[in-house]
This record gives structure tokens, sequence and C-alpha cells, in this order.
């Protein structure tokens, strides 16, 4: 029986991910760029979404805001840059260095950032760039 029901549970295609990060979603106007799914990603990613926005306006080098439930860059910026930062992000402080999987969880204690994965039990010290 349990061979006839794993014959029959769908296989994953070849790249396809339980845990994929959302293209972000947004319009330009005038010189500003509005990103409206931005608490959406910060969600998926399982972290603040102040931290996340920290990260990618110091890497994107420009102002931007929380306005109700959208961001806004002040510069004109292609979305492309804008998945591409949030990539690196998920890279730094969502994946674990161990197994590589999204499960982890940040922590402070005293001056000191830390991020335990609570797959395989991986815990190591980080210094935050923000």
């Amino acid at each position: 029986m349990l061979k006839n029901a794993r014959e029959k549970l769908p296989t994953p295609e070849k790249g396809e991910d339980r845990f994929q990060i959302p293209k972000v979603k947004g319009q330009i106007e005038g010189s500003k760029t509005i990103i409206s799914n931005f608490n959406q990603i910060a969600d998926t990613l399982r972290r603040k979404p102040q931290h996340l926005l920290k990260y990618v306006l110091k890497e994107l080098a420009t102002p931007g805001t929380f306005r109700k439930n959208a961001v806004i860059f002040g510069s004109k910026l292609a979305a492309s840059r804008i998945n591409e930062k949030i990539q690196q992000y998920a890279e730094e402080f969502v994946f674990c260095k161990e197994c590589d999987k999204p499960d982890t969880k940040i922590t402070k204690e005293g001056e000191v950032y830390y991020m335990k994965c609570q797959v395989c039990g991986a815990r190591y010290s980080f210094h935050s760039k923000i």
C-alpha cells in the first residue's frame, strides 16, 4: 500500500522548490517607484518589512519610505534590480548556510545577532550590515 501511495504522489519538476520569493509588483510614477507587495515579500521571507527595506535601500543607494501597504523608492528602479537585491537579502539573512533551507530565525543576544535553523539546528553569529 505504501509503495502504491508513493507512486501516486506528484513529483516536483526540476528547478521547482517549495519556497519561492514573490516578484515585486509596482509601477513608476514620475521619478518614484512604488512597490505594492513589499509586505507580502517580507511575510514570505518571515522577516520584518523594516529590516528588508533597510537592506534594499542601502544596497540600491536610494531613499524610500513605507506608505500604508506600499513602499515608495525615491528614484526610478527596474523591478529586476529590486528582485536581485531581495534575493541577495534572502541568501544572507534567510537561508541556512548548512542545509540551505529558509526555515531560520534571527535573534539578538547582547550586541551579537544569531541565525538559528529550525530544520538542522545550526546556529551561527553574523554581523548585521544594516
